[in-house]
């Protein structure tokens, strides 16, 4: 490292722990979860997500079952204070839910605040001063008095604000931004100040947030830090002591367990860990770490997949594919001794003396796929590493074909299932009878294609095709002829959803003529799980409709 390397850096103030009570404990129960995806997550985009996204993303994260959602900085900006008067005056909000919005230590700000949150059942007002040496000294240049008055003005007109509106059940959650490089006793005297001001008693909680804004320590001093809070803040039995980690150091979702060990109740964070510089806690990795535990997360991840592949429709952001429990890659073997050890344990699991055990225990596999919506198919791959052949590379070298990485991983589980079944080589052409068989085709399914015609505006389309046997035609209106193709076919029941689509041109064996590949991945609603649809022909819309059909019947075909 270059010499400048030497600097030091002021670290996290240690307090003097002499008995710690914390590494004593083991975590029992899930925190209170409040998901910051569409603030903190949202402002740390390339392109922060419009109206529509937000909207979309904040009835998933309901569906999943967040009872708490920070969702803007109402006075920051109008498209933030649109979004809570959306959400408030449609009436989006579940009952159970309470929103919570951001806002600094000023009048006109929290003002303001209170005006967006207006008609709302319950609400969570955040209010955060910066309270660091480093903040106090050169950006605000203010004392530690003067920023206790300018905190407790600040929360005595957010009292007066909130008994304007009755109707609405007003908590005050308040940050001492940067707390981690704040001296404690100074951080307990601002807490304990706001507290007092804001009259806090059993019917009147206060959410103290204790934030490490940019992780400067190890998770042990994080959890001496919060214990040492946690044991000496007044009115504790009407305090809740929640916990704002940062990934600085990369350490975030363990600095979040340890502070839940120390006496902290709520952790905030983002769905996948995004947030500013390199993330807030990522609370799936959290939530799924207490399942493993058999503790109840109180948070249902049962269809990842579906999850995943909206948070990545929704943010530009891409789930690494070695991510905990949600990357594509994390359930799936190379290796042919790890692929022998789960084919092992797998067997002994639905084995009759192992089909009863309380305990997951399968060689290599942390969680049961199954319980995030995973299948099987992805866990033994077929590549020259396990000694039959790379599915994806004789896919692309012999029928011109660059499978999505997602299929390439499910297209392995059809080709490794086949290759156990015959005990042989697969060659390229046993491939791409397999392929053409689940992807493109077959004889039996529910629902298949004949053709179809597009009005000129591109917006309706008449689609012919076969149900259980029989001629239908169907007609369809939507934005563009993929969700007017989508329409016709909710005249048999089904709702699908496209989760991702790519398009290709390819050239197959000598042929010179190229032709048109589209990928979809379906999901069909009242059913978990998403499936590949494949659909190849000249024309791209043709193999779009192709691609839809395919994903519908294969949705179908495990639904029966």
């Amino acid at each position: 490292m270059r010499a400048s390397a030497t600097t030091k850096y002021r670290p996290a103030s240690s307090p003097a722990l002499p008995r710690r009570h914390w590494p004593e404990k083991h975590l029992a129960r899930a925190p209170i979860w409040m998901s910051t995806d569409l603030r903190d997550g949202n402002q740390a985009l390339f392109e922060p997500m419009n109206p529509e996204k937000k909207m979309r993303f904040f009835a998933m994260l309901c569906a999943i079952g967040f009872k708490e959602i920070e969702i803007a900085f109402p006075a920051a900006s109008d498209t933030d204070f649109s979004l809570t008067r959306s959400l408030i005056e449609n009436r989006l909000v579940p009952d159970d839910v309470t929103l919570q919005v951001l806002t600094q230590a000023r009048s006109d700000l929290i003002t303001r605040t209170f005006a967006a949150i207006r008609g709302a059942k319950s609400v969570i007002t955040h209010l955060y001063t910066a309270t660091s040496p480093v903040f106090r000294k050169q950006v605000f240049r203010i004392s530690k008095n003067e920023l206790i008055r300018m905190t407790l003005a600040a929360v005595r007109q957010m009292k007066e604000e909130a008994d304007k509106i009755p109707e609405t059940q007003v908590t005050l959650e308040y940050s001492p931004e940067h707390f981690t490089t704040t001296e404690l006793p100074f951080a307990l005297e601002i807490c304990d100040a706001v507290t007092e001001a804001w009259d806090t008693g059993a019917d009147r909680p206060v959410i103290l947030n204790l934030p490490a804004t940019v992780e400067a320590s190890t998770p042990n001093i994080y959890a001496d830090q919060i214990e040492w809070m946690h044991t000496r803040i007044a009115r504790r039995d009407s305090v809740i002591l929640s916990l704002h980690t940062h990934n600085d150091r990369g350490t975030a979702i363990a600095a979040a367990e340890l502070g839940l060990l120390a006496g902290g109740e709520r952790v905030e964070g983002c769905l996948f860990g995004n947030g500013e510089r390199t993330g807030n806690a990522d609370l799936l990795t959290l939530a799924l770490n207490l399942h493993t535990q058999g503790i109840d997360p109180e948070l249902d991840f049962s269809d990842l997949p579906h999850i995943a592949r909206l948070y990545e429709e929704c943010t530009g952001l891409s789930i690494p594919p070695r991510h905990p429990y949600a990357g594509d890659l994390v359930f799936t073997a190379f290796s042919g001794s790890h692929q022998d050890a789960i084919k092992k344990g797998l067997g002994a699991r639905a084995s009759n003396d192992m089909s009863a055990s309380a305990f997951w225990e399968v060689p290599y596999l942390p969680i049961d796929p199954a319980d995030v919506g995973r299948g099987y198919d992805a866990l033994i791959r077929v590549n020259s590493q396990s000694g039959k052949g790379g599915v994806a590379f004789l896919m692309e070298q012999a029928h011109g074909l660059v499978l999505p990485r997602r299929l390439q991983i499910e297209f392995s589980g059809v080709a490794q299932r086949y290759a156990d079944a015959t005990g042989g080589e697969i060659t390229a052409e046993t491939l791409w009878w397999l392929f053409e068989k689940n992807y493109l085709g077959d004889n039996n399914d529910r629902l298949r294609y004949r053709e179809h015609a597009l009005a000129e505006s591109g917006e309706i389309l008449t689609l012919s095709v076969e149900w259980a046997g029989y001629a239908r035609v169907l007609s369809g209106t939507g934005n563009g002829p993929i969700d007017a193709a989508k329409a016709a076919l909710s005249a048999f029941g089904l709702s699908a959803r496209i989760l991702s689509f790519e398009e290709r041109a390819m050239t197959t064996g000598a042929e010179s003529k190229a032709r048109a590949v589209a990928f979809m991945e379906i999901g069909v609603d009242g059913q978990k799980g998403v499936h590949y649809g494949v659909g190849i022909d000249e024309n791209i819309v043709t193999a779009s409709i192709k691609a839809l059909i395919g994903g519908v019947n294969r949705c179908l075909r495990e639904k029966s």
